[in-house]
């Protein structure tokens, strides 16, 4: 496992702000990671953090083609049956997760917070918001404005030549206030796999990536440093890299 990333040309447009009781959050840059690794990495964590043995965690990384269908996820939502997802490279898991279908894949951040939110953040909702505010301050350093819907989770952007898109999605596990699952934000990610499901079981839903409303080549491990600084100024946590 590999440090964040360095990248001496561009900043957060907003530091993290010196909190002197922050706590301490570990932050990890993964790289391709099986969504099956994945699991188990974060069922492991959640394990230690429970335990107290290990601070908060951060897991910045990128999946392979993969399918997961959240706790309220309808098989009819995968527009395609195994035998082609077989064909096309494509897994499917069933998870613990709340939320419906979506698709993670190359060119997308995925970032799993493992975190204790007793005492003073024990708020579903709230953290789901908290969320959204991380990805919308990523998007705010490359100029794009993004805004939640109420009534739904994730992140989405108004588009001149076409409907409203999500380019973030949040699907999220909590247990004894400690947190897993997380975030999949749309960087360089082919779009077109989303034609594989109804995105998050909403019909008609149209998908957008940052590269594409940005209009210039951007990496995964850009936009996970940037997170990570809004992370930890969103959570008040003192972010720590971790190899």
């Amino acid at each position: 496992m590999n440090p964040l990333p360095s990248n001496t040309e561009s900043r957060p447009s907003e530091a993290v702000p010196a909190v002197s009781d922050a706590k301490t959050c570990e932050a990890r840059w993964l790289g391709t990671l099986s969504y099956a690794d994945g699991l188990a990495l974060q069922e492991d964590l959640v394990r230690r953090r429970t335990a107290g043995e290990i601070p908060d965690q951060l897991l910045l990384l990128e999946h392979p083609h993969v399918l997961t269908l959240g706790r309220a996820g309808k098989q009819a939502n995968v527009l395609v049956d195994r035998p082609r997802l077989e064909k096309l490279g494509v897994e499917l898991f069933e998870t613990g997760r709340g939320g419906d279908v979506t698709y993670h894949g190359p060119g997308q951040l995925v970032a799993y917070p493992i975190l204790d939110l007793a005492p003073d953040r024990c708020d579903l909702h709230r953290y789901v918001r908290d969320l959204e505010r991380v990805m919308l301050g990523v998007l705010g350093d490359y100029g794009i404005t993004g805004r939640p819907i109420p009534g739904r989770t994730g992140v989405w952007v108004d588009r001149e030549s076409g409907p409203e898109a999500k380019v973030g999605a949040i699907g999220v596990r909590v247990a004894r206030w400690i947190t897993s699952h997380g975030i999949a934000l749309n960087v360089h990610t082919d779009l077109r796999y989303f034609g594989l499901i109804v995105p998050c079981g909403l019909a008609g839903s149209a998908v957008t990536s940052l590269q594409e409303l940005v209009g210039q080549a951007l990496t995964v491990p850009d936009v996970a440093r940037r997170f990570t600084a809004h992370f930890g100024r969103v959570f008040e946590r003192h972010m720590q890299e971790r190899s």
